[in-house]
């Protein structure tokens, strides 16, 4: 008599989005908002390991995935694209019917389908730091600058 396989409970059990150590410790997802970061996770969810580079993801799409406004969505690509998580391999159109197409999408942590090496770009991606000011209060105008004491007359 024939056994079932092992692994014949395991059908269906669905997908899963894996973050390497290495992908969570560069400045740029460090410093990346949640938003943005729910969306990436969105679009690697789409990820089924051939598709890099035509991953189909609309803001309307993203928008109801996330439970936000569609409005919101467009800048948190923007946000990905701007630090390399991201690119755009085709914008969205309207087709030879007239019915639009969607945006497609390559994660540059993953090989694309063709299988060029990823490029990572955000590894390179670092924070512009903002010059520090000297933040303390004014010196009064009659300040003994030696001593540090007022003169008083």
């Amino acid at each position: 008599m024939a056994r079932k396989s092992y692994k014949h409970h395991k059908k269906g059990v669905g997908h899963f989005v894996q973050l390497h150590e290495w992908f969570q410790k560069t400045e740029a997802w460090a410093t990346l908002p949640t938003g943005p970061r729910a969306l990436y996770i969105e679009l690697k969810r789409r990820y089924n390991g051939s598709n890099n580079g035509r991953i189909l993801l609309s803001h309307r799409e993203a928008a109801e995935a996330l439970n936000v406004h569609r409005n919101t969505v467009g800048p948190w690509f923007q946000e990905l694209e701007a630090r390399g998580f991201t690119v755009m391999t085709q914008g969205a159109h309207l087709g030879p019917s007239g019915v639009g197409q969607t945006s497609h999408w390559r994660l540059t942590e993953l090989p694309t389908d063709d299988m060029k090496t990823p490029s990572k770009d955000f590894a390179s991606w670092r924070q512009i730091q903002k010059p520090r000011t000297n933040s303390g209060p004014p010196r009064h105008n009659n300040c003994d600058t030696k001593s540090g004491l007022s003169v008083v007359k």
